[in-house]
């Protein structure tokens, strides 16, 4: 690997858990401007968005460290999801969704308390669908996994599974999907 920054996801995470100095300074580096701009974007200040960027790499640092962990999708999807419940949880706390007046001057601050509950909406729906995703068993589980996180393509699939052709694999991913998605409902009531 000899330019670090065109390192993999992977490649990130296992830096990340071996403590590598590099790595670790260029994951700092490498999404910190997408967490920048949402944060600032939403009545926040550049040191609050290094304060929630801070605490989502811890976050991905925690969980890194578990043996269970999986990243089931881009790093950089992974730190902003965290980045952004971070901070909606801080704008919450904060009440900055009020009218606020200072030095008699009033600032309209954007109300994202129906973000923060869409948000929070549809955290409990990912933990639902993971849930039942994990209770799908197999072969529907690893085909799902394998086509939607690890982003495998139909003839992959058809040959890692024994199916005849690309279609076939087709018609399995959407008999497994279906049974998610009734599994998903019921979950839901």
């Amino acid at each position: 690997m000899s330019d670090f920054r065109d390192s993999t996801d992977s490649e990130l995470i296992d830096g990340l858990k071996n403590n590598n100095g590099t790595l670790i300074r260029l994951l700092y580096k490498k999404f910190f401007g997408i967490i920048l701009k949402f944060v600032v974007t939403n009545n926040g200040t550049e040191q609050d968005a290094k304060d929630v960027y801070q605490n989502s790499i811890l976050v991905l640092y925690n969980n890194c460290k578990k043996p269970e962990f999986q990243l089931n999708c881009q790093l950089q999807t992974y730190i902003f999801s965290v980045a952004k419940r971070l901070w909606l949880k801080q704008i919450g706390k904060d009440k900055r969704l009020t009218r606020l007046t200072e030095e008699s001057t009033t600032y309209d601050l954007v109300d994202v308390s129906g973000d923060i509950q869409t948000s929070e909406e549809r955290e409990q729906e990912i933990e639902i669908m993971e849930e039942k995703l994990q209770q799908l068993g197999e072969p529907c589980r690893t085909l799902l996994t394998d086509f939607y996180y690890t982003r495998l393509t139909m003839d992959q699939i058809a040959e890692k599974f024994g199916y005849t052709n690309s279609d076939n694999a087709k018609t399995q991913k959407y008999k497994c999907l279906q049974r998610l998605r009734k599994s998903f409902a019921k979950g839901k009531e």
